[in-house]
Order: C-alpha cells, then structure tokens, then sequence
C-alpha cells in the first residue's frame, strides 16, 4: 500500500512540475511577443529624418505597428493633445519624442505616436491549458484513489486467504464483501473452501473405511491361512495314512486357498475404489464445438511445436454426454501425443458406427508393446516408452472412466506408424 501511496504522490508531482514548465514557457513567449512592436517603432524611427518621412513610411511592410500619428510640440489645443496621447480604442499605443534633425542640438520637434495591436495574448490559452491540466489531475488522482478503496484494499484484506487454504486451513468463512469487483470472487471462493472441505471430509471417511477393511479382510485371511498351514503340516507329518484322508485335506488346502483369493481380490478391489471422484453433467452438445475447441485451442500448441495437426470431415450432429469432461480426455490424449510421440503429425478423423459417433485421434511415434497394450488403461501404469517424462499413470485411466459414465468408451489401436485411440460417443 505504501507503493501505492507513492504512486499518488508522485502524479501531484508530475502535475506540479508540468504545470510550473507550462507557465515559464508561457512566459518566455509572451516576453519575446512584448518585444516585437519596439523592434519595428526602432526601424521607423531609423528610417524617419524629417517630417516629410512621416508620410512616407509604409506600413504594410510591419506586422505590429498599424498607424503613425504626429503632434507638433508648439500645438497648445489642449483637446487635440488628449487625444493623441489617448489613442484609438482597441490598440496599444507608443508615444515616442522626434528631434530636430538640424539646428539646436537635443530640441524636441514633436512626438510621434505608434498604434500596435498586441499579439494574442498567451494568458487565456495558459489558463485553459493549466486547467485542462488540473482536471486531469483531479481525475487521476479520483481514479488512483477509487482503485485503491475499491480494489487495492480489498485484495490486500484477501492477502492471507489463498495462504491458509494452501496450509490446508479450510475452517471459517471469507466475510462477504459488496464490491462490485470482489463479491462474486469472495462467494466462489467461499463454494471453493466448502468443496475443499467436503472433499478432505470424504477423503477422510473413504480412508477410514478403507483401513477398517483391511484390518478385517486382514483378519479373515488368517483363520483360511491358519488351516492351511495345519493340513499341510499334518500331510508333511504324515499323519493322514489313508489315501481318501489326503485328498480330503488337499481339498481343504484348495478351498482355503480360494478364500485367501477371494480375500485378495476384496483388496485390491478396496485399493482402486475412488481414485479420482469424476462426475458427469449429463446433457447434450453439438460436434461442432468441441471441434472447435479442439482447433483453436491445440492449433496454436501443435504450430509452435512444429507439428502437422489436421481435422478430418465431419457432420454436424447432437452428441449425449458432458462436455466439459470430454474436453478433458482430449486433453489426455494430446498430452500423451507430445509426450509420447515423434511430435510430426497429429490427426483426428470422424466415422459413425452403430449409432455412435467414433472420434479417432491418431500420433506418429513408437507403439507400446504387446505387454503394456493390455495395461493401458489401468490406474497408475506407465509403459516402458515413458522415456523419463513426468505422470502419474492416471491419464488413460481418466479418460475411460469418463467415457463408460458418459455412456460411451475409449479403446486403443496400434497402428503402423503411431498409435490411435478411439473415442465413442451416443448419438
């Protein structure tokens, strides 16, 4: 804020010092301005050496001087002496003594009156200029000062906000504020806040259901393992003599050993269960804009890396599903293609199969091998080609929980110079 104060401050300055410099270079104009019409009473004056020269002088040839009156200095009519020295309305006047070019050294021969139209005058252009000059200021500093009431001190209140939810801190609420800039953040960012909290809720919930069915999976997989361990101490012992007790207790072992897998599977099940919490808009949208999107927005990123993006035909049809969240596996999709391909060509063509509209979006570079084709789409798998690049092994894992709750799914293809994944759609 104090930043800001100098700001303000320094805008005065600026004024002030402008408007100091306008009124000296006005000054310094007006100042040669006063000097012109001497100049040119000085060149008449040169030019004039007696009466007769009087009538000779062209006034045409000056900018400044209009007329040039006479008066004798032995004329005693005392109302024609007012209005020489009175002069003509609307102009300056001179009045300057003609001596006698000859005879007594120094004698006054008459005087010479010199009418002059000033210059525009500068000091109404100054006052308009300083006060233009003024209001700008007034409303600058108005604006600087609005800004800091209505959006500086605002913001600088929200300073520890994005702090305490990046500590995690989700407790309270962010005061409700009128400002029109700021209420419709503050209310996203208190819905922000409650989902956070809503979800660390779950998340905590989900944890604990999950470490409280493992405990028990855990401790029914001791009671099969413990009979297991018995019958096949008995068999090493030899305790079973007849051949049927054997087969007995090797059945036993089998079906305790089904129990353990089923166990097993209960985990892992349990381990993949929420994951990633994806819900679906359900609604209708038209191809067209998801093409689009699809243009603009990887259009520019494919340019810049220099690599051939080119969009097949395609009719124009009503597509079910979200979106939002489509946009969101082609987002998938493209990262894997940067990440995974030759970076030369990407390319999607469109075909309707089955009352379905097939998206394909295929990229140039290394297929995955026959053993991590089958994984692909598994949560947290990442094949051998991943070549040091950052993820999660999430991507795909995404992309077709999206598709199979949108009603559609996603499949793989190997193709001979890249790989292609196939996007389906209800129509």
């Amino acid at each position: 804020m104090r930043n800001y104060n100098y700001l303000i401050m320094l805008s005065l300055l600026v004024y002030v010092l402008l408007a100091a410099g306008i009124g000296l270079v006005n000054q310094n104009v007006t100042g040669k301005n006063e000097q012109y019409y001497k100049v040119e009473i000085n060149r008449i004056m040169a030019k004039i050496k007696s009466l007769e020269d009087i009538d000779k002088i062209d006034l045409a040839e000056y900018h400044e001087i209009q007329t040039v009156s006479y008066l004798s200095s032995s004329e005693t009519d005392q109302d024609k002496i007012m209005d020489f020295y009175a002069g003509e309305n609307g102009t300056f006047s001179t009045v300057v003594p003609l001596l006698s070019p000859h005879g007594a050294k120094d004698r006054i021969q008459g005087y010479l009156r010199f009418d002059y139209q000033r210059r525009g005058s500068n000091t109404q252009c100054l006052f308009w200029t300083e006060g233009a000059l003024f209001l700008m200021e007034v409303f600058l500093v108005f604006v600087l000062i609005y800004l800091k009431r209505h959006l500086i001190q605002p913001f600088q209140r929200m300073e520890d906000m994005t702090y305490e939810l990046s500590k995690g801190n989700l407790q309270g609420e962010v005061k409700a504020d009128r400002n029109q800039y700021f209420g419709r953040f503050l209310w996203g960012l208190n819905g922000l806040k409650d989902a956070l909290r809503v979800s660390h809720k779950r998340e905590l919930e989900l944890q604990k259901e999950k470490k409280l069915l493992l405990l028990s999976l855990s401790h029914d997989i001791k009671t099969p393992l413990n009979m297991i361990k018995l019958y096949t101490k008995a068999l090493m012992d030899g305790i079973y003599s007849m051949e049927e007790e054997r087969q007995k207790a090797y059945c036993q072992i089998e079906e305790k050993a089904m129990q353990i897998e089923n166990f097993v599977g209960e985990i892992i099940k349990a381990s993949k269960e929420d994951i990633i919490h994806i819900e679906i808009q359900k609604g209708e949208f038209y191809l067209k804009e998801l093409v689009q999107w699809i243009g603009t927005f990887y259009g520019e990123k494919c340019a810049l890396r220099q690599c051939s993006l080119t969009i097949g035909n395609y009719q124009n049809r009503i597509l079910q599903g979200d979106l939002n969240r489509l946009v969101e596996v082609f987002e998938n999709l493209f990262a894997n293609a940067f990440k995974y391909g030759d970076g030369r060509r990407i390319a999607l063509t469109f075909y309707e199969e089955d009352y379905c509209q097939l998206i394909k979006v295929f990229n140039t570079g290394e297929v995955v091998s026959g053993k991590d084709f089958v994984h692909l789409f598994d949560s947290f798998f990442r094949g051998e080609n991943i070549r040091g690049q950052q993820g999660n092994g999430l991507g795909l894992y995404i992309c077709r929980e999206i598709m199979q709750k949108m009603g559609g799914d996603i499949f793989a293809e190997c193709e001979e110079n890249g790989m292609a994944f196939t996007i389906v759609l209800p129509l």
